[in-house]
């Protein structure tokens, strides 16, 4: 009698894919995508930041040199590149980085004549068998179809939102682009949370805004909230995260918190999920 052995079953665990969207620019994005990561790195969680800003500026604040990024992004939703070739360990234990370059920006028109052109990262991702816990996609300032293919890929969104009024209005258009994903492309898509940027306590204007979002989104906006800081500023052009260039100071430790509070959140979804 011939016995066959039975083939052993491996299961990969999916990551937790986070989009870090807000189509106005200069609201904290790349320094929520940086830093939030540097944290979850920091608690041994194994995370990817894929950088799908041509600016590339997410791969330069953790010291991903522009000379080192032959394969990045673009290749990855243009050239069917495998995201584990492309993908590079940054200098933070546990964390990886998929860069970019400026290549990216002409992406979105290549993309319009492709079939399932949405769908783009989405793919890449799922066809990668890199174990991750979280990924992080830092989304360039539009909402265009590279905003859209980190939205369907995505379980959920984070929103950097900064204080001050043209943001906040900018916000109620972004939402309904996550509606209209939601309904038509990824139903499954969620809003992790908001948190808030650029936070200047000495300004009663900040305080309003915080109210307002606070009183309006409600238990959805972190705790957390970023404030104005001169080291998280200087950090980048040290090619290094705020917790790595300064853990103590007031910008590193409002991330820790907010990392904090993610990891709470994304343990009760799993109770929920486990339970229902």
């Amino acid at each position: 009698m011939t016995v066959t052995a039975k083939a052993k079953k491996t299961t990969v665990k999916s990551p937790r894919i986070l989009a870090i969207v807000n189509q106005k620019g200069g609201v904290g994005k790349t320094t929520t995508t940086v830093n939030l990561a540097t944290a979850l790195a920091a608690v041994n969680k194994k995370v990817l930041i894929i950088d799908f800003d041509p600016q590339g500026n997410a791969s330069t604040g953790v010291g991903i040199d522009s000379s080192h990024r032959e394969l990045n992004s673009y290749d990855l939703v243009l050239s069917d590149t495998p995201l584990d070739e492309i993908t590079q360990a940054s200098m933070v234990p546990n964390l990886f980085v998929v860069p970019a370059t400026i290549d990216l920006s002409g992406s979105e028109i290549e993309m319009v004549s492709l079939v399932k052109r949405e769908y783009r990262l989405k793919q890449a991702i799922e066809n990668s068998i890199a174990d991750y816990d979280y990924v992080l996609i830092d989304c360039p300032p539009s909402l265009g179809l590279l905003t859209l293919n980190a939205l369907v890929a995505a379980n959920a969104v984070l929103i950097p939102l900064q204080c001050e009024f043209y943001a906040l209005e900018g916000l109620s258009h972004l939402m309904r682009t996550i509606e209209l994903v939601r309904a038509n492309l990824n139903e499954g898509l969620s809003i992790q949370g908001i948190v808030l940027t650029m936070y200047d306590r000495r300004n009663k204007f900040t305080e309003q805004i915080e109210n307002d979002v606070r009183g309006y989104f409600g238990e959805t906006v972190y705790n957390a909230v970023i404030p104005r800081n001169i080291r998280m500023s200087e950090a980048p052009s040290h090619g290094k995260p705020a917790l790595i260039y300064d853990m103590h100071c007031a910008g590193s430790k409002a991330y820790i918190q907010l990392a904090s509070e993610l990891l709470k959140r994304e343990k009760q979804l799993q109770k929920e999920l486990t339970a229902a």
